[in-house]
């Protein structure tokens, strides 16, 4: 009976240790779905993974807007502040917002782990931009599981899970496969 609870503890304490961890892991995935391989902060040394021509496929469905809003913007805010990275985009509330450089279109890659660690930027209307940022470079792209996901200049975005508001911890990280940036208010990556 004592093993049991034992163990229980001790997964208990690792996850809370995990959790801790932030984003500086010692381990990542070679792909947002797969094997786990030592993380390297090189981007030249993410390996390869085309897209299939099914993959690159626009994932915008009929009646999703890409483009500037003709409609009344009501769903998602996003806005931009300063940041040790310069002024960059976040949600309304604090929470720092990440392009994934491995995805190259509006198709979103990261799922399963990699979309645990990192949530997708969602919303249910038309995102809408504050302060600097241009609200023609805002659209959605829909993923796997039917959500809307944002984007900024066609680049999915993302929060980082283990990050507090006003937080920016997770800049020029590499983690599944590829590099997480912060957005600049250009719809570029940070340097």
């Amino acid at each position: 009976m004592r093993q049991p609870i034992i163990a229980v503890l001790i997964t208990a304490v690792l996850i809370v240790v995990a959790s801790l961890a932030g984003c500086a892991q010692t381990e990542s995935t070679d792909n947002a779905r797969g094997s786990a391989v030592p993380t390297s902060t090189s981007p030249s040394s993410a390996p390869a993974d085309p897209i299939s021509p099914a993959e690159s496929e626009e994932s915008a469905s009929p009646g999703e807007s890409t483009s500037p809003a003709h409609a009344a913007r009501t769903g998602t805010v996003i806005k931009t502040d300063s940041s040790e990275f310069g002024t960059m985009l976040f949600d309304r509330t604090g929470q720092a917002i990440y392009l994934f450089d491995r995805e190259t279109g509006r198709r979103p890659r990261c799922y399963g782990a990699c979309a645990d660690a990192w949530p997708p930027v969602l919303t249910e209307e038309l995102p809408r931009g504050t302060a600097d940022v241009r609200s023609g470079l805002l659209g959605t792209t829909r993923r796997e599981d039917g959500s809307t996901q944002v984007t900024y200049a066609d680049h999915p975005l993302y929060y980082y899970a283990h990050e507090g508001k006003n937080e920016v911890l997770c800049h020029n990280v590499s983690e599944f496969g590829g590099l997480w940036l912060v957005v600049t208010p250009s719809g570029h990556p940070a340097d």
